[in-house]
């Protein structure tokens, strides 16, 4: 009988242990999933439309994605925007218009083109202009297809830093 209470209080405490665990593990799970989805996230980014400033190898870029939701976001800064012509593709460029600027482009019919970036848009543009599928090709941006601003690279390492507005 002793021997039965001694087990029966044993499996009670690896039990509460165990809940104890799970419950940790979910709380962590949780506030990741929330902090990835909602606040910050490391995402990876490559091709040749941002050369010089991002490797065509790829890198690795911390995503803020709040800022710019409350209006932080300004000319210089990188973007990670759903492209408009294609859902399903992710593009990193650099807004280089705001809502109310005047933007001048050199269109593909070789005349400069000049235009007003319309409420809640952005004009962005790849750096490197001749490999770049950006708003010279689809228009200035909703604001709405900005899901974040990219202000860190972490990979490779010999260039990790922050990244600043140009």
């Amino acid at each position: 009988m002793w021997a039965s209470k001694l087990c029966q209080w044993q499996w009670r405490s690896i039990a509460k242990e165990a809940l104890d665990r799970t419950i940790t593990v979910a709380k962590f799970l949780s506030l990741f999933h929330i902090t990835d989805t909602y606040i910050f996230s490391p995402t990876i980014v490559y091709g040749p439309s941002m050369l010089p400033t991002l490797n065509v190898r790829g890198d690795v870029l911390l995503i803020d994605k709040l800022s710019h939701r409350f209006g932080n976001l300004g000319l210089g800064d990188i973007v990670i925007v759903q492209s408009p012509s294609n859902p399903r593709r992710i593009l990193t460029k650099r807004v280089l218009g705001m809502e109310g600027d005047v933007v001048s482009y050199n269109a593909h019919t070789g005349f400069v083109k000049t235009l007003v970036v319309p409420k809640g848009h952005v004009w962005i543009q790849g750096d490197n202009l001749y490999a770049s599928n950006d708003s010279r090709h689809f228009g200035a941006v909703p604001y709405g297809l900005i899901q974040g601003k990219a202000f860190c690279r972490i990979w490779p390492f010999a260039e990790i830093g922050f990244l600043g507005s140009v």
